[in-house]
């Protein structure tokens, strides 16, 4: 999610920015050149939208003389003669065509749907205002009087549209204030806006803190403004507005011009005017406009008496998730609820007063992020639930370097999803690298280790105090320290990287200050510890030139607010749990009949004596899929004890299958596998010696790996003495990694963390594909001295890859495979030294091959 559009500001975010957008609107007039129709693209089977393209001219300026054209587009809605309307407008910097998918969406789902380039943008005329109620909001009320004309728009009344505004970032700020201004909007749905532009650009963190006192967010004003540069100083803005912002670049510091003028483009000066039903949605991932802006807009709205559902979810201006298909369907259902009058509209239709979404487990087949959702009937605020922390530290003394350099990081803004990946985990050990807070400038206060594990949802506050001369700006933040050894700055990373500004005022004697810390919704894990940071410096802001010393300390303890009502729908049981009571039935009454005749038979195979020493013995191992691809051909060999074996051979070689028959998860088309002489079948006990992970490793990633390994060993239902965690610990050597939330775990140490899970219960034969993917050389390394330390006390390991230089770094002997064939076996040495023989015999087996087939 992103302000918006062309030029300077899109080429920054465009790594960011692949997602859908949507917008809010303006308004219209005559049409005066009107657009060819056009026929819009179906998707695969869906209808064709049909599209008119117009420019309109509107009027406006505080004395209605200013003449502007604006670039629209109309998407006419499928299956209806008369329909409500939506207007989508576009993020900052952007234009109308931006929006396209989304309006063909609408317009799909049975609305008409306008789309069109605010003034200043795109390809209409004009000058950028930010959303002045004399400029914008005039010029989407003239686009409302086109769109009354309309013949397939449904009415409410004589130039009444039935009629829904959404939009992202600006456009969403546009909608809020059109239905502040303009009666007939009947519904909004404005996405990671602002509620005042004033305080967004100069936020104070402190209790009663204003714009006025506020600290400047430079690097965001900085691509704000020059996102609507056409390579002049003033670009396509307003002389006045851009006159506004060169004097506070220069200065650092807010003018009562730019307040005023900011505050007047903002929601919050109307916000008792905004009665209508109202969905607001805001990113968790967002610096320039945080939760705290929604927050206000709702409340505000709510006190009118209007309908207010209020939505966050993972994404916003700084990355992370879109969650757009999700976000759609809200958007989707409050107007099938609001403009349709759909009663009971779906799960989607926002009727649930608070959504949160929270990262859940990680997919193992995709290794992403699964994203639930949260609800509760009412929102609560910011400040619900509260909780009280003690919080320890004595009174520190932190540094303002001279020119405010280096400055600490917090958000990275313009650098899109890369400011999330800390939250993530496996890229996010670039971000936990950063250089988050500088020594010697932060000053830092920790609660006690948790009881149990605390769910912060809303804003923290502390009471500090502060020394200094005159006023002092500073930038506090809220970590989540993790249990175990390295050292407390191995163990804390940000709860979320976001910094609450503050400036305390006159604090030459020291001065107290109540300060409100970013509003998140963020879970602390059992025995983890929560620390607030007071830092003089952060990257994103303007801070004093001059060197400066402060003295900072604790005056109370810490709020947390929590909201238990929030809870996660239980997912639907899938139609095998219905369908599965019948097959077992019918598969009993087979047994019934041929079973004891196939005990009889299988009784003498069932067991050898003789193998009871060896961990694997494969024989004849053959398995066809349906569509004729052999993936495994007569293969045989077998495994001895205290071996690291690797099974090798190029993607397509039949390791896969062959693992998954292995463990019993596919039957075998003809031979026998053997584990310690028992026969392997679905389910059969003797799997209870083994110990796996295949395609890939799932974790909670908000709980500790620790916490991980515990869960998963409470799911076997097996005794937890028998688990052995210690030990497998011990060989996998996590150290304090363990503690801390897998989402922060890098790659490789979610690689290793999965061999630990596959080491509970010191299995006598461990079995792992493809263990070290994604490791670079010295994990290989790493990962070779873990295998050798398990199998050393005469257990055994199996491992497949496709690359024969990590089986020589890994193992002590090999299986090499080809077309689901035996290529060759026996010790690595001998498998590397054969040289010119592999090759050949690779050659006479794979020849063009085509790869392994899946079931």
């Amino acid at each position: 999610m992103r302000l918006g559009g062309a030029r300077g500001l899109r080429e920054r975010w465009s790594a960011a920015r692949r997602r859908t957008r949507w917008a809010a609107a303006t308004g219209a007039v005559v049409l005066v050149a009107a657009g060819g129709a056009a026929w819009g693209v179906a998707a695969d089977s869906e209808p064709a939208v049909r599209t008119q393209a117009q420019r309109v001219p509107v009027v406006d300026g505080p004395a209605n003389d200013q003449h502007v054209t604006l670039d629209t587009t109309f998407y006419e809605p499928v299956g209806r003669s008369k329909a409500p309307v939506v207007m989508i407008g576009h993020g900052f910097g952007g234009s109308k065509d931006e929006v396209k998918d989304d309006a063909e969406k609408l317009a799909r789902a049975g609305y008409g749907v306008m789309a069109w380039s605010a003034r200043g943008f795109g390809k209409s005329t004009g000058q950028i205002a930010l959303n002045s109620p004399d400029y914008e909001v005039k010029d989407v009320r003239q686009l409302i009087d086109w769109l009354a004309e309309r013949p397939d728009v449904q009415l409410d009344g004589p130039g009444d549209p039935r009629l829904g505004m959404t939009g992202e970032s600006y456009g969403g700020a546009i909608a809020l204030m059109t239905a502040a201004y303009d009666k007939r909007v009947d519904a909004i749905a404005p996405r990671i806006t602002w509620n005042d532009l004033a305080v967004s650009l100069f936020p104070n963190g402190t209790e009663g803190g204003t714009a006025n006192a506020g600290v400047f967010k430079k690097l965001w004003a900085g691509l704000f403004f020059t996102s609507g540069s056409d390579g002049s100083s003033c670009g396509r803005f307003m002389p006045s507005v851009c006159s506004m912002y060169q004097k506070v670049a220069e200065t650092g510091a807010p003018t009562k011009e730019a307040v005023d003028t900011l505050h007047r483009s903002s929601p919050a000066s109307v916000a008792d005017q905004i009665k209508v039903p109202s969905l607001l949605i805001q990113g968790q991932t967002d610096s320039l406009f945080p939760l705290d802006q929604a927050d206000a807009n709702a409340k505000a709205i709510e006190k009118n008496g209007a309908p207010v559902s209020v939505v966050w979810f993972q994404g916003g201006h700084d990355g992370g998730d879109p969650e757009t298909g999700r976000l759609q369907g809200l958007v989707g259902g409050w107007f099938d609820r609001y403009l349709k009058k759909k009663s009971g509209a779906g799960d989607s239709s926002g009727k649930d007063g608070f959504t949160v979404t929270r990262a859940g487990g990680i997919d193992s087949s995709t290794q992403r992020v699964v994203v639930e959702a949260a609800s509760a009937r009412s929102y609560p605020g910011l400040n619900a639930g509260t909780h009280q922390l003690a919080l320890t530290g004595r009174e520190q003394t932190i540094n303002n370097p001279a020119g405010g350099s280096p400055a600490s990081i917090s958000a990275l803004p313009g650098l899109g999803a890369l400011g999330s990946l800390g939250d993530l985990g496996g890229a996010g050990a670039l971000t936990g690298r950063l250089p988050v807070d500088m020594p010697g400038q932060s000053a830092t206060f920790d609660t006690a280790p948790l009881d149990s594990a605390l769910r912060l949802t809303g804003a923290a506050s502390v009471r500090i105090k502060v020394t200094g001369k005159g006023d002092v700006p500073l930038f506090a933040k809220l970590y989540d320290v993790a249990p175990g050894k390295g050292g407390d700055g191995a163990n804390a990373s940000p709860a979320r990287r976001l910094a609450a500004p503050l400036r305390v005022e006159k604090a030459d004697d020291g001065r107290e200050a109540t300060v409100t810390l970013p509003a998140m919704d963020y879970r602390f894990d059992r025995g983890h510890r929560l620390r607030v940071v007071i830092a003089t410096t952060d990257m994103g802001f303007a801070t004093p030139p001059q060197p400066a010393t402060y003295k900072v300390a604790i005056a109370s303890g810490l709020t947390v607010p929590t909201v238990p009502a929030l809870t996660a729908p239980a997912a639907p049981l899938p139609a095998w749990v219905w369908v599965l009571p019948a097959v077992a039935l019918a598969i009993a009454a087979g047994i019934l009949v041929t079973g004891r005749k196939g005990r009889r038979e299988r009784g003498a195979e069932a067991y050898d004596a003789s193998l009871a020493d060896v961990p694997l013995q494969i024989k004849g191992l053959t398995k066809a899929y349906k569509n004729g691809h052999l993936a495994v051909d007569d293969l045989t060999f077998t495994v001895e004890k205290g071996q690291v074996l690797g099974l090798l051979g190029p993607n397509g070689a039949g390791k896969t299958t062959t693992l998954r028959m292995l463990m019993g998860l596919i039957h075998p088309d003809s031979g026998e596998i053997r584990i310690f002489g028992r026969h392997v079948t679905p389910g059969a006990p003797v799997l209870s010696r083994l110990g796996s992970f295949v395609e890939g490793p799932g974790f909670l990633p908000h709980l500790s790996g620790r916490d991980n390994l515990d869960l998963y060993w409470r799911a076997t239902g097996r005794p937890a003495a028998d688990a052995h965690l210690e030990e497998a610990l011990e060989i996998a050597d996590l150290g304090s990694a363990l503690d801390r939330a897998v989402r922060t775990y890098s790659q490789g140490m979610r690689q290793r963390l999965a061999i630990a899970q596959a080491m509970l219960g010191l299995p006598d034969l461990l079995v792992l594909d493809e263990p070290t993917n994604g490791l670079d050389p010295p994990q290989i390394r790493e990962m070779r001295d873990v295998l050798i330390r398990y199998a050393e006390a005469g257990r055994t390991v199996i491992v497949s890859s496709h690359l024969l230089s990590e089986v020589e770094m890994t193992c002590t002997h090999a299986v090499v495979m080809a077309q689901g064939r035996r290529v060759a076996a026996g010790p690595v040495a001998e498998i590397v030294g054969s040289g010119r023989r592999l090759e050949d015999a690779f050659l006479e087996i794979i020849g063009t091959g085509n790869g392994e087939a899946s079931p």
